[in-house]
């Protein structure tokens, strides 16, 4: 059968989505994404995504 899920979800949350999709439904599996809206990261969080950002730049001096 056939199942469509409709969801709300942050998009750094999504990177590895396509990944599990085909894993899931062993090859079979599509989505599609579009924005939603735009909203604050919160501080902690933002705080993990600048640190990694720093992280990355250093390896590739």
């Amino acid at each position: 059968g056939k199942s469509v899920i409709e969801a709300k979800v942050p998009q750094a949350e999504m990177q590895r989505y396509a990944a599990e999709l085909r894993s899931l439904t062993q090859g079979r599996g599509i989505y599609t994404m579009e924005p939603s809206h735009y909203a604050a990261v919160p501080s902690n969080i933002a705080h993990d995504i600048i640190e990694a950002a720093r992280r990355e730049r250093e390896e590739e001096k």
